[in-house]
């Protein structure tokens, strides 16, 4: 049998690994400071590119439906086309649409760059975290890969936003060309640290187009409902969503009756992979509701600027320290689970502990909660990576990889829409200052509701684990 493209062989040196899991955490590096460098330029893009406000999130939005609509099909490609290929080919569209962007006169322009951008992401992510699976062996060395990785990522978000803020400062289109220099770096140095291999064996019964092209626009739609859920009249709301299921159904009857099916359907039996993807949906709904209510209060009610506000945030960042050398040792210790609902549990303290905010609260009565998010991220990011590909088999990584990254973008979208939703109900017309602070308190109860959920279904899934050791 055939080698996938990105497999290292036995004789490959550990040197060698090493590299290639540095160009592949370069790249989601890159990807997370992307992110977030985006969302303290937006001011300064609206200023220039006189773009409306929903204009503006439409900035945003147009990343995150490209990334989350696209992200089956980029990891199940990757299986398929090779992730050596797919992988660099994609970083490539990812340096140009970045500089596109940078290069932009109107607001459309910048809009399509960032969709344009959003795919390449979709195609990148899942290739990249497969060749960590399929590279690494399992155990411990791999279980270290997938957590220094996965502390990367958050190091990359949490100081895109303080590096966004100086880099806006210049001139908010470095926000665009500074991902570009950071890309063509790593691209270069992934075309010599990534082996080649031989290529993937094909399926003699093709390439399944009409599942990629059903679950491509089920994911379209209902990452659009999300997303777009708290600016439109619930109608349009109501129909995406409907489209998006009607067209997830059609995918599940492709999938059933394709000899060579998109996603293999049996996939989903296992309990550890849904109970990680549920775990991702409701970690990163939480995390990144969170932040957008913590972004908002700092810079609408206390007046701090971008680049304070990512000070501020900057704390949360102690996930990249954690991730790789206090986690392993714990997961090694005590499983898995037990760290993800510690995690989880962690998150919803603190959370919980800035539902007393006020309109004049000191920064040291917040940082208990920036420091204690960093910690529950550490513990809980990483091990759902390796719980999301733990077990599966070589030639289904990508698409473990792609479920894991569409659960975490979907989730995003899904907690800041919500959030957002409930801010504004709850804040009604008024629009005084203690009536967003009101609004922002209870928005607030929607990411601690969602940790709370994600705890109790890890110790679900613990518990049957349990009960199973104790019959065998």
């Amino acid at each position: 049998m055939k080698k996938t493209e990105s497999s290292l062989d036995g004789n490959t040196s550990g040197k060698v690994s090493w590299g290639l899991l540095f160009v592949l955490c370069g790249a989601i590096f890159l990807e997370g400071i992307d992110v977030s460098m985006i969302n303290v330029a937006l001011p300064s893009i609206r200023t220039e590119l006189g773009m409306s406000t929903s204009a503006l999130s439409w900035v945003v939005s147009a990343y995150v439906l490209g990334y989350g609509g696209f992200m089956l099909l980029g990891g199940r490609a990757a299986d398929l086309l090779g992730r050596r290929r797919m992988f660099l080919a994609w970083l490539g569209i990812f340096l140009v649409f970045s500089g596109i962007g940078g290069f932009a006169t109107e607001g459309w322009m910048l809009i399509v760059a960032r969709f344009v951008t959003g795919v390449a992401a979709a195609f990148m992510t899942p290739a990249g975290l497969s060749i960590i699976t399929t590279s690494f062996p399992k155990g411990p060395k791999r279980n270290k890969a997938l957590l220094v990785y996965a502390g990367t990522a958050a190091a990359g978000f949490s100081l895109g936003l303080v590096v966004g803020g100086m880099l806006t400062v210049v001139d908010w289109r470095w926000v665009f060309y500074a991902p570009v220099i950071l890309a063509l770096i790593i691209l270069l140095a992934a075309i010599r640290l990534i082996p080649r291999s031989e290529s993937p064996e094909r399926s003699p019964h093709g390439f399944d187009f009409g599942g990629a092209i059903t679950i491509t626009a089920a994911m379209l739609f209902l990452v659009s409902t999300a997303v777009n859920a708290p600016e439109v009249e619930w109608g349009w709301t109501v129909g995406t969503f409907i489209a998006g299921l009607a067209f997830l159904a059609a995918f599940l009857v492709i999938e059933r009756r394709s000899a060579s099916p998109l996603m293999r359907l049996g996939i989903l039996r296992s309990g550890a992979l849904v109970r990680a993807n549920l775990g991702a949906v409701l970690l990163a709904g939480s995390f990144f509701g969170f932040q957008f209510v913590v972004v908002l209060y700092l810079q609408e009610l206390r007046g701090w600027s971008a680049l304070e506000t990512g000070f501020a945030l900057l704390a949360v960042g102690v996930d990249a320290i954690l991730a790789p050398t206090v986690t392993p040792r714990l997961v090694s210790r005590f499983g898995n689970a037990r760290v993800i609902l510690a995690g989880l549990s962690l998150a919803a303290v603190s959370y919980a502990l800035f539902l007393p905010v006020r309109l004049d609260w000191s920064y040291a009565a917040m940082f208990p909660t920036m420091i204690l998010t960093g910690i529950a991220f550490a513990l809980t990011y990483g091990p759902l990576t390796i719980a999301a590909t733990d077990g599966i088999a070589e030639e289904e990584q990508g698409l473990a990889g792609g479920l894991l990254s569409t659960s975490i973008q979907f989730g995003a979208a899904l907690g800041l829409s919500v959030v957002t939703a409930v801010s504004i109900i709850a804040a009604g017309a008024d629009g005084s200052p203690r009536a967003t602070l009101e609004g922002f308190r209870t928005a607030l109860w929607v990411p601690v509701a969602a940790a709370v959920i994600g705890a109790a279904i890890t110790a679900i899934g613990l518990r049957k684990r349990i009960v199973v050791q104790r019959n065998n």
